[in-house]
């Protein structure tokens, strides 16, 4: 007799989405690349803070 009823019952998270599982994004990036990116990105910001006077003026 349970197998004919088709209620379903609430997933019981207390009303939270999970967005991640909604979602898939055209874009994705590995985490190494993110630590490179990111490496990249700190070296630059130092050497601007060194040299940054001779290249802007």
């Amino acid at each position: 007799m349970a197998q004919d009823n088709k209620i379903r019952m609430p997933s019981g998270q207390g009303g939270l989405t999970r967005y991640f599982d909604e979602f898939k994004s055209r874009v994705e990036f590995s985490p190494g690349a993110v630590i490179v990116l990111s490496i990249i990105v700190m070296i630059i910001i130092i050497l601007l803070h060194y040299f940054g006077d001779s290249f802007l003026g």
